[in-house]
């Protein structure tokens, strides 16, 4: 009777297997995720492409940087303008309503077992213990107006208490320094150092079955990343409100405090490039914008799609010429007016006259005509970070092929390996600074009135040479 039984079973998982292989063929594995193909709002497509990086005419700061390349870019795609004020705003918001959520009690403790967290603190009260992660029920309704006054000194901690004699139709506001968002990403090229002052008080060594340390660069790096993934994770804690005392910082001796209290908070700057925005803020907002996303489709049970990131310098470059070799500017000509005479871009023409192109400060986005790739305002408004550390030499050393200077400098490390590249030049920049080849940089940590951001994502798929750009999803 046994040997009938396990004849049986024998039977049942050879039928089993046939149907599942298409009779013994080699047919591949079936109910994969399906792929959500649809082009990513707000953004167009830029195709794979070949051309000479950096070539141009002329070195007006005399800077020594200027070297070209012939390089070779990957498809993706890319936001047709900069972040705008209102789409940074959403980041803000999800920020403190999740905040708000947490402090009336409406986020629930997951077991950290179940979900996969052995992230442990190191240091603290709470020495050894897991780091257990939070769920926020978004269902619920936070009760901002609320009369109760459990409720309200439940949210207090999120607003600073306003003298009302000074501000009589505002009684509180936003406490911005209470706005940290905390986000941990994959640094493929190196593990976690436990001994990195930067560690924010988490340590993935316990993931070492074997007791050794993990060590730094290189050392024992696993062959994939499934083998040890968790010694590649670093860990963020970020305050992503903007600066908007920028303006009165960035000129000392002028006077710009309307800008300081109306840019980023009155509605009627809402679709103008969101400034103030460090290096590591737009980071932190590309990491957001990711996790949204991506929650989204697995809410749906769709494929994953590519994470949104700052754009490489080649990338950028690439995008900003629209595919004309040799070109000065994104429209594809050598003057930065029209033969009508109208500027074609917002920087500081002539010989300081800001209003000649009807822009004082930041103007509007998708105002001046897109590239012939659909993108607006590659050139002024406000310049844009990039992925890249800025060094005068990383056209010498970079590949030829998808070409990146990536340097995740540390609080210690020295201010010359905080500097990032910024492209395109600002409402406050001569003509130059707004050339597709001008290269310079700013600080990873500090905010300025006159440079914002805008992400890509990378193209999945065959790297297409032909341009499949669409008309703009949203123009203002």
């Amino acid at each position: 009777m046994k040997r009938v039984i396990i004849f049986l079973a024998a039977v049942m998982v050879l039928s089993v297997s046939c149907k599942n292989t298409g009779d013994g063929q080699l047919i591949g594995v079936k109910d994969r995720p399906e792929v959500l193909e649809l082009e990513p709002y707000g953004m167009v497509y830029v195709p794979t492409g070949h051309y000479l990086m950096g070539a141009g005419d002329q070195d007006v700061p005399f800077a020594m940087t200027h070297q070209s390349k012939n390089v070779s870019v990957g498809a993706f795609w890319m936001d047709e303008t900069e972040i705008t004020n209102n789409e940074y705003r959403q980041f803000v918001y999800w920020v403190r309503d999740s905040l708000a959520h947490t402090l009336l009690g409406d986020a629930e403790i997951t077991e950290a077992e179940k979900y996969g967290h052995y992230l442990k603190y190191t240091k603290g009260e709470n020495e050894g213990e897991i780091i257990e992660p939070k769920l926020i029920n978004w269902k619920e309704k936070i009760p901002w107006d609320s009369d109760n006054e459990e409720v309200q000194a439940a949210l207090s901690p999120l607003f600073s208490k306003m003298n009302t004699r000074f501000y009589h139709y505002q009684s509180k506001r936003l406490n911005v320094s209470m706005l940290n968002y905390e986000y941990w990403w994959f640094d493929y090229r190196n593990y976690r150092d436990p001994k990195d002052p930067d560690n924010f008080g988490a340590s993935y060594k316990e993931f070492d079955k074997e007791g050794s340390d993990l060590g730094g660069l290189y050392s024992n790096r696993p062959s994939s990343l499934g083998n040890g993934s968790q010694r590649f994770i670093k860990h963020e804690v970020v305050n992503i409100y903007p600066d908007t005392l920028c303006w009165a910082h960035d000129f000392v001796y002028s006077y710009n405090e309307p800008m300081v209290m109306n840019y980023f908070q009155n509605p009627q700057y809402d679709h103008y490039p969101v400034v103030g925005v460090s290096w590591r803020q737009a980071k932190a907002f590309s990491n957001w914008r990711s996790q949204l996303r991506m929650s989204w489709l697995a809410s749906k049970d769709y494929a994953n799609e590519q994470e949104f990131r700052l754009p490489t310098e080649a990338e950028w470059e690439w995008a900003a010429r629209g595919g004309n070799p040799g070109v000065t500017y994104p429209w594809g000509g050598p003057y930065t007016t029209n033969r009508n005479g109208c500027f074609l871009s917002n920087f500081k023409p002539q010989r300081g006259n800001y209003i000649a192109d009807d822009n004082l400060y930041p103007g509007i986005v998708a105002h001046y005509h897109p590239n012939d790739w659909g993108l607006f305002d590659m050139s002024g408004n406000v310049a844009e970070w990039c992925e890249d550390a800025f060094d005068k030499s990383a056209t010498n050393f970079t590949h030829d092929m998808n070409p990146e200077y990536r340097y995740y400098a540390t609080k210690d490390d020295s201010p010359m390996k905080k500097r990032k590249v910024i492209r395109g030049g600002s409402w406050k920049d001569v003509s130059y600074y707004t050339t597709v080849y001008a290269r310079t940089y700013e600080y990873q940590d500090t905010c300025k009135s006159y440079v914002g951001f805008r992400n890509v994502q990378s193209y999945m798929g065959r790297q297409k040479g032909d341009n499949k750009s669409k008309s703009a999803s949203h123009v203002y």
